[in-house]
C-alpha cells in the first residue's frame, strides 16, 4: 500500500504522457496503477481494433467529483504546501496531473458536510420570503475558496451546482430531511437559485449546470427532498426556467440526478413542450438500474444531453472490484451511451468517513482519504476517475471503435488536440494481445488479466 501513500510516490506512475506509442496501464488486483509503458509499432495487419475517427458522437465535458462541504475542510486544514501540490495533482495540467475538469457543488449543505444548512436559515416558524437572509457565510470558510484556489490552478474548470433541500421553512415538514417543496414557495425557491447562481458569479465561480435536486425520489437523506417528476416539471415550467430567462443565467438546467431506474423520470419533463425549453439535458446516477437508460432518454429526447453525476465507492469496498466495476460501467459505460459527463462521488474524507451530518452517510470513500498528520491515502475513485480524465480533455468527441476481441471493452475520443485517447477494459482472466490501427500506424498492445489500459495515439 505504499505506493497510495504521500504525493512522492507518484512522481513516476503520473508521468507526463506526451509521448506517441506510450500506454499507462493499471491492475487493480496487485494495485499497481497508472503504470507507464512503450506502445510498440506492429506490422500484424488491420485484423485488431479499428479508430473510425470520422465517426463522431457527444463531447465530453469531463470527468471529476463532488467536492463536498467536507472535502473543503479537510483539503484547506492541509499545510499551505501540501495543500496547493495536492491541488495541483488534482486540477493542474503539467506532468504530475490527473487533470479533474468537472465538480459537482452542493447549494447548501449535502450529507458530507459536518452539519445541515441552507443559504437562507431563519428561526424555526419563521419565514423569509423576500430572502432577505439570503447568505453564502457558511461557505465562506472552506467551500467558496477553495473553488477559489481551484479556479486558479485550472481556470476552465466546469462547476456543477445541485441542492439537497431548500431552506427547512419552504419545506411542508418544516426539516432538512425529507419532507417536499410546498407549492407557494415555487416561485420563491427559483428565486432562492437564481441569487445562489449570481452570488457564485459574483465571487467569480460561474456554475455551469443545475439540477434542481439530488436524488429527487430519496427523501431518507439528511439534508433531502421528495421531488416528483410532476413536481419538478411544474416547477421548472413555470418558475425556474423563467427566472433563469428573466436573470439572463446561462447556467444549463439539467432535470432528474437521480437513478438510472427511472428513465420515465426526465422524459415525462422533457415531453412537455414548455418545460424542454428550458432543459439541457438530464443526470444519473446508478445506485439502481442499468447504465444503459441514459442512451435510452438520449434516443427518446437526441436534442437533449446526458450528464452521468454520482457513483460512490464504500468503506467496506474492495480496492479491485470497485475499480474495475466503476470503469466498465461508470467512465466506458456512461461514455457509450453518450454521457458528457462521468462523476465519482466525494473528492475527499478522514479515516472515520467523515465529516457528515447526523443521518448522512457514514460508509462513503472519498477519493483521497487525509489522515490527521496530513498523510494522503489515494483511493479507488481517484484512480477510477484519473485512468479518464488524464487522458481524455473536456472538448474530446467520442468516436467509433470496432474490431475489439472477446473480453475486451472500450471507448476512444479525439481530443482537440487532434489525437485520439483510447481506453480498454480486459474482463477475462487471461492477457489479451491485439492491435490498435488509426488512420496509418498501427500498435501492439497486451492488456494483462483484468487490466485497464490508457493511452494516446497519433
Amino acid at each position: 500500500m505504499k505506493r497510495f501513500i504521500g504525493l512522492t510516490s507518484l512522481a513516476f506512475v503520473l508521468s507526463y504522457f506526451s509521448g506517441f506509442g506510450q500506454v499507462c496501464i493499471s491492475q487493480a488486483e496487485s494495485q499497481q496503477m497508472l503504470k507507464e509503458q512503450v506502445l510498440p509499432l506492429s506490422t500484424q495487419g488491420n485484423s485488431g481494433i479499428q479508430i473510425h475517427a470520422n465517426n463522431k458522437f457527444q463531447t465530453i465535458d469531463g470527468f471529476g467529483y463532488t467536492l463536498t462541504g467536507g472535502s473543503a475542510q479537510l483539503i484547506l486544514a492541509l499545510a499551505p504546501t501540501q495543500r496547493l501540490a495536492l491541488l495541483n495533482e488534482l486540477f493542474g495540467t503539467g506532468k504530475n496531473s490527473i487533470n479533474i475538469s468537472v465538480l459537482r457543488i452542493a447549494i447548501g449543505a449535502s450529507d458530507l458536510d459536518a452539519n445541515t444548512f441552507s443559504y437562507d436559515d431563519v428561526p424555526s416558524g419563521q419565514k423569509d420570503e423576500n430572502l432577505a437572509h439570503f447568505s453564502l457565510k457558511a461557505s465562506e470558510k472552506d467551500l467558496i475558496p477553495l473553488m477559489q484556489a481551484i479556479k486558479q490552478i485550472n481556470p476552465s474548470i466546469k462547476f456543477m451546482a445541485t441542492p439537497w433541500s431548500p431552506p427547512s421553512w419552504m419545506k411542508d415538514n418544516q426539516a432538512s430531511k425529507g419532507g417536499s417543496l410546498l407549492p407557494q414557495y415555487y416561485g420563491v425557491y427559483a428565486q432562492y437559485l437564481v441569487k445562489y447562481l449570481q452570488s457564485m458569479k459574483a465571487l467569480g465561480l460561474e456554475m455551469d449546470y443545475l439540477t434542481p435536486q439530488n436524488e429527487p425520489l430519496h427523501p431518507g437523506n439528511n439534508p433531502s427532498l421528495l421531488m416528483l417528476a410532476a413536481q419538478q416539471n411544474e416547477f421548472i415550467k413555470n418558475h425556474l426556467g423563467p427566472a433563469f430567462k428573466k436573470a439572463g443565467l446561462k447556467t444549463k438546467i439539467l432535470a432528474y440526478d437521480h437513478n438510472c431506474d427511472k428513465p420515465e423520470y426526465p422524459i415525462e419533463i422533457l415531453n412537455d413542450p414548455i418545460t424542454r425549453q428550458y432543459v439541457a439535458g438530464s443526470a444519473f446516477h446508478l445506485y439502481n438500474g442499468d447504465i444503459s437508460a441514459l442512451s435510452v432518454v438520449r434516443k427518446a429526447h437526441p436534442d437533449k444531453e446526458v450528464y452521468f453525476t454520482e457513483q460512490w465507492t464504500g468503506a467496506k469496498g474492495e480496492f479491485a472490484g470497485d475499480f474495475n466495476w466503476h470503469i466498465k460501467n461508470i467512465i466506458i459505460g456512461s461514455l457509450l451511451n453518450d454521457a458528457k459527463t462521468a462523476l465519482e462521488w466525494n473528492l475527499a474524507n478522514d479515516p472515520q468517513w467523515g465529516p457528515h451530518t447526523p443521518g448522512g452517510c457514514t460508509e462513503c470513500k472519498g477519493a483521497i482519504t487525509i489522515q490527521s498528520d496530513g498523510t494522503l491515502i489515494r483511493n479507488q475513485a481517484y484512480y477510477i476517475v484519473a485512468q479518464a480524465s488524464k487522458f481524455i480533455p473536456t472538448g474530446s468527441q467520442r468516436v467509433e471503435m470496432s474490431g475489439l476481441p472477446k473480453g475486451l471493452v472500450g471507448v476512444a475520443a479525439l481530443r482537440p488536440d487532434k489525437q485520439v485517447a483510447v481506453l480498454l477494459q480486459n474482463e477475462t482472466k487471461d492477457m489479451i494481445k491485439t492491435t490498435i490501427s488509426y488512420y496509418s500506424k498501427q500498435w501492439a498492445i497486451e492488456i494483462p488479466k483484468e487490466g485497464v489500459a490508457s493511452m494516446v495515439l497519433r
